[in-house]
């Protein structure tokens, strides 16, 4: 069976014409499928103030996953943990858990972009230090036993399904980060792949599991077409609203990544990051990367309506999965 899991971020640009109500019930419709079809997980990032509506809330639409899934994990990545009271996230992270029989995973992190400060009020200082506070009341508050917190006894209930909480993978972008997670997380999912290795000789150094090469699922974002020149004239604008939002964000915050401000639509269409392929090409193209073959699909990308996205959904499943069925 082919691995593959799905990504929303419910961007929905004016542009689109989409209802917004319209797209998350479709965001929830695309997991359902998904998780009948064996997905591995469906994830869920976290902004604020964004224009284009950006999901700000990745627990409650957490919830709603759970409630329409059975069988994927969900996956919160990136929880931006600065802008978030630690006792309350225990709480609401702990529901989630329950809600969903054991199955979310949350990614805490500590970047945010400058113009999100505005509206929380975290100054830049404190990010890592409340990124350490959260991780450790977690931690703390999920054993649903009393302990000290901000200089008084404090105790959360009710305890999440998963035996001490979800898992927490921190996220980062520095070596100061990966060194954090190997001493105080369950993982570690960095911006970029130069910074695994000081998360691999962080783990060495403590004396813990070689956590292997870097686990690179790919960002790229490949739509499913059967006439990819006519799909070009349709979601390139998707491509470069998505494409110029994290941009704007990456150059805001200062964080290193791959996402870059394009220059023109040209760039996007010839730079390889989003490409529009047949089934016929992908299923070449993922028989040839072999065991490490992996699917990420993110079918509403950059604002792209729910009926586009259905269909290529559509292809996926009818076109790619079957040609990996005894994979």
């Amino acid at each position: 069976m082919l691995p593959f899991g799905l990504r929303f971020d419910l961007r929905n640009p004016a542009a689109s014409g989409v209802d917004m109500a319209d797209r998350y019930r479709a965001a929830l419709d695309m997991s359902a499928w998904a998780d009948g079809l064996g997905a591995l997980f469906v994830t869920v990032p976290e902004h604020h103030g964004s224009e284009d509506g950006y999901l700000p809330s990745p627990l409650v639409m957490a919830a709603a996953i759970a409630a329409r899934t059975s069988r994927c994990r969900i996956s919160i990545n990136a929880l931006v943990a600065p802008f978030h009271d630690p006792l309350r996230l225990a709480e609401d992270a702990a529901v989630v858990d329950l809600l969903s029989g054991g199955r979310p995973h949350l990614t805490p992190g500590g970047r945010y972009a400058r113009h999100e400060v505005a509206v929380f009020g975290v100054p830049t200082s404190r990010r890592a230090a409340r990124g350490r506070e959260a991780v450790a009341t977690l931690r703390a508050a999920w054993t649903g036993e009393p302990f000290e917190h901000r200089g008084r006894t404090v105790r959360v209930r009710p305890v999440p399904a998963q035996p001490g909480g979800p898992r927490l993978v921190l996220g980062g972008s520095s070596e100061a980060a990966a060194r954090r997670a190997a001493r105080i997380a369950d993982g570690f999912l960095p911006s970029e792949p130069e910074f695994w290795d000081h998360y691999r000789d962080e783990c060495s150094v403590l004396g813990l599991p070689d956590p292997g090469a870097f686990p690179d699922v790919g960002t790229d974002v490949v739509v499913l077409a059967e006439d990819p020149a006519t799909a070009w004239d349709e979601l390139l604008p998707c491509f470069v609203h998505e494409a110029t939002g994290y941009g704007a964000l990456r150059e805001d915050d200062g964080v290193a990544t791959s996402y870059r401000t394009p220059a023109d639509a040209d760039e996007i269409r010839h730079g390889g990051k989003y490409r529009i392929l047949t089934p016929d090409e992908y299923v070449d193209e993922l028989r040839a990367a072999g065991p490490a073959a992996f699917v990420l699909l993110h079918p509403m990308v950059g604002g792209i309506p729910p009926a586009p996205a259905c269909g290529h959904l559509e292809l996926f499943e009818h076109d790619v999965l079957p040609c990996f069925a005894d994979a």
